[in-house]
Protein backbone atom coordinates (compact mmCIF):
# COMPACT_ATOMS: atom_id res chain seq x y z
CA UNK A 1 0.00 0.00 0.00
CA UNK A 2 2.28 2.56 1.42
CA UNK A 3 5.33 0.67 -0.82
CA UNK A 4 5.07 2.84 -3.61
CA UNK A 5 4.95 5.86 -1.43
CA UNK A 6 8.03 5.17 0.25
CA UNK A 7 9.66 4.52 -2.81
CA UNK A 8 8.74 8.08 -3.90
CA UNK A 9 10.17 9.53 -0.91
CA UNK A 10 13.48 7.99 -1.75
CA UNK A 11 13.49 9.56 -5.35
CA UNK A 12 12.53 12.69 -4.63
CA UNK A 13 15.17 12.82 -1.49
CA UNK A 14 17.87 11.11 -4.22
CA UNK A 15 16.82 13.85 -6.73
CA UNK A 16 16.86 16.57 -4.06
CA UNK A 17 20.41 15.53 -3.09
CA UNK A 18 22.01 14.91 -5.92
CA UNK A 19 20.81 18.32 -6.84
CA UNK A 20 22.18 19.95 -3.77
CA UNK A 21 25.80 18.25 -4.25
CA UNK A 22 25.94 18.70 -8.02
CA UNK A 23 25.13 22.90 -7.11
CA UNK A 24 28.32 22.47 -4.32
CA UNK A 25 30.71 20.36 -6.63
CA UNK A 26 30.01 22.87 -9.81
CA UNK A 27 30.74 25.82 -6.91
CA UNK A 28 33.91 23.80 -5.56
CA UNK A 29 35.22 23.64 -8.67
CA UNK A 30 33.92 27.02 -10.06
CA UNK A 31 35.82 29.41 -7.07
CA UNK A 32 34.68 28.19 -4.30
CA UNK A 33 31.37 27.17 -2.19
CA UNK A 34 29.72 30.78 -1.51
CA UNK A 35 28.44 31.94 2.03
CA UNK A 36 24.98 34.04 2.63
CA UNK A 37 25.05 36.35 5.17
CA UNK A 38 21.62 36.67 6.98
CA UNK A 39 19.70 40.02 5.23
CA UNK A 40 22.53 40.30 2.82
CA UNK A 41 24.55 42.37 5.18
CA UNK A 42 27.83 41.25 6.17
CA UNK A 43 27.89 42.14 9.67
CA UNK A 44 25.47 39.51 9.98
CA UNK A 45 26.83 36.00 10.23
CA UNK A 46 26.58 33.93 7.01
CA UNK A 47 26.25 30.22 6.43
CA UNK A 48 28.20 28.01 3.64
CA UNK A 49 26.36 26.37 1.06
CA UNK A 50 28.28 23.16 2.34
CA UNK A 51 25.03 23.03 4.80
CA UNK A 52 22.67 22.94 2.23
CA UNK A 53 24.32 19.62 1.40
CA UNK A 54 23.52 18.09 5.22
CA UNK A 55 20.15 19.75 5.74
CA UNK A 56 17.70 19.88 1.78
CA UNK A 57 18.62 15.94 2.10
CA UNK A 58 17.24 15.57 5.66
CA UNK A 59 15.09 18.31 5.35
CA UNK A 60 13.41 16.52 1.87
CA UNK A 61 13.13 12.84 3.92
CA UNK A 62 11.21 15.03 6.82
CA UNK A 63 8.88 16.79 4.38
CA UNK A 64 8.04 13.92 2.26
CA UNK A 65 7.54 11.77 5.58
CA UNK A 66 5.01 14.33 6.68
CA UNK A 67 3.40 14.34 3.30
CA UNK A 68 3.37 10.48 3.34
CA UNK A 69 1.62 10.33 6.71
CA UNK A 70 -0.82 13.20 6.30
CA UNK A 71 -1.63 11.13 2.98
CA UNK A 72 -2.48 8.12 4.69
CA UNK A 73 -4.01 9.55 7.39
CA UNK A 74 -6.68 11.43 5.26
CA UNK A 75 -7.61 8.13 2.91
CA UNK A 76 -10.34 6.21 3.43
CA UNK A 77 -8.92 3.60 0.65
CA UNK A 78 -4.92 2.65 0.23
CA UNK A 79 -3.04 5.71 -1.14
CA UNK A 80 -0.81 3.61 -3.47
CA UNK A 81 0.71 7.16 -5.20
CA UNK A 82 1.42 10.67 -5.14
CA UNK A 83 -1.96 12.92 -6.01
CA UNK A 84 -2.43 15.51 -7.91
CA UNK A 85 -3.35 17.52 -5.13
CA UNK A 86 0.17 17.24 -3.83
CA UNK A 87 1.96 17.21 -7.20
CA UNK A 88 0.33 20.68 -8.21
CA UNK A 89 1.29 22.37 -5.12
CA UNK A 90 4.64 21.45 -4.82
CA UNK A 91 5.28 22.51 -8.57
CA UNK A 92 3.32 25.73 -8.11
CA UNK A 93 5.91 26.43 -4.87
CA UNK A 94 9.00 24.96 -6.49
CA UNK A 95 8.06 28.00 -9.49
CA UNK A 96 7.11 30.75 -6.91
CA UNK A 97 10.55 30.36 -5.42
CA UNK A 98 12.53 30.11 -8.63
CA UNK A 99 10.57 33.03 -9.53
CA UNK A 100 11.82 34.91 -6.41
CA UNK A 101 15.42 33.66 -6.51
CA UNK A 102 15.60 34.94 -10.12
CA UNK A 103 14.17 38.35 -9.52
CA UNK A 104 16.26 38.89 -6.41
CA UNK A 105 19.41 38.14 -8.82
CA UNK A 106 18.12 40.52 -11.24
CA UNK A 107 17.79 42.77 -8.54
CA UNK A 108 14.07 43.58 -9.61
CA UNK A 109 13.27 46.36 -7.66
CA UNK A 110 10.75 45.52 -5.51
CA UNK A 111 9.07 42.32 -6.67
CA UNK A 112 11.06 39.91 -3.83
CA UNK A 113 9.26 41.86 -1.36
CA UNK A 114 6.02 41.50 -2.75
CA UNK A 115 6.37 38.17 -3.44
CA UNK A 116 7.37 37.40 0.01
CA UNK A 117 4.25 39.29 1.35
CA UNK A 118 2.06 37.77 -1.31
CA UNK A 119 2.09 34.49 0.27
CA UNK A 120 -0.04 35.83 3.45
CA UNK A 121 -2.32 36.69 0.93
CA UNK A 122 -2.10 33.30 -0.55
CA UNK A 123 -2.11 31.54 2.66
CA UNK A 124 -6.14 33.28 2.80
CA UNK A 125 -6.89 31.03 0.17
CA UNK A 126 -4.81 27.85 0.23
CA UNK A 127 -3.22 26.19 3.28
CA UNK A 128 0.52 27.27 2.12
CA UNK A 129 2.08 25.94 5.14
CA UNK A 130 1.67 22.32 3.88
CA UNK A 131 5.02 20.13 3.54
CA UNK A 132 4.56 19.67 -0.10
CA UNK A 133 4.17 24.27 -0.44
CA UNK A 134 7.35 24.24 1.91
CA UNK A 135 9.29 21.78 -0.02
CA UNK A 136 8.91 23.39 -3.28
CA UNK A 137 9.60 26.68 -1.94
CA UNK A 138 12.71 25.51 -0.49
CA UNK A 139 14.33 23.54 -3.60
CA UNK A 140 13.13 26.50 -5.81
CA UNK A 141 15.53 29.09 -3.77
CA UNK A 142 18.52 26.93 -3.34
CA UNK A 143 20.29 27.48 -6.23
CA UNK A 144 20.37 31.33 -5.49
CA UNK A 145 20.68 31.33 -1.72
CA UNK A 146 22.01 28.07 -0.75
CA UNK A 147 20.57 25.98 1.84
CA UNK A 148 20.06 27.36 4.98
CA UNK A 149 18.99 31.03 4.08
CA UNK A 150 15.74 29.30 2.00
CA UNK A 151 14.87 26.94 5.15
CA UNK A 152 15.13 30.02 7.85
CA UNK A 153 12.83 32.03 5.25
CA UNK A 154 10.12 29.36 4.87
CA UNK A 155 10.33 28.68 8.07
CA UNK A 156 8.93 32.13 9.10
CA UNK A 157 7.07 32.43 6.64
CA UNK A 158 4.81 28.79 7.33
CA UNK A 159 4.59 30.48 10.89
CA UNK A 160 2.40 33.36 9.23
CA UNK A 161 1.09 30.97 6.78
CA UNK A 162 -0.53 28.67 10.10
CA UNK A 163 -1.92 31.66 11.59
CA UNK A 164 -3.20 33.38 8.62
CA UNK A 165 -5.26 30.16 7.39
CA UNK A 166 -6.01 28.36 10.65
CA UNK A 167 -7.18 31.93 12.41
CA UNK A 168 -7.50 34.84 10.31
CA UNK A 169 -8.76 32.98 7.67
CA UNK A 170 -12.00 31.34 9.98
CA UNK A 171 -12.31 34.96 11.49
CA UNK A 172 -12.83 36.34 8.12
CA UNK A 173 -15.57 33.77 6.93
CA UNK A 174 -17.02 34.02 10.60
CA UNK A 175 -17.77 38.01 9.85
CA UNK A 176 -18.50 37.12 5.76
CA UNK A 177 -21.32 34.08 6.24
CA UNK A 178 -22.69 36.86 9.40
CA UNK A 179 -22.80 39.72 6.43
CA UNK A 180 -24.37 37.70 3.86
Amino acid sequence: MTDKLFKTRIYITLVATLFVWSLLVWDYFHGGVPSHHLLAREDLPSFSNWWGGILIPMLTWFLTFRIQKRLTDEATNPVTEVPQNVWLPFFAALLFGILLSVSFALRVSGLPGYMMLSVFALALFFPVYRSEYLLGFILGLVYTFGGVLPILIGSILILGAVVIHKLIRPAFMFVWNRLR
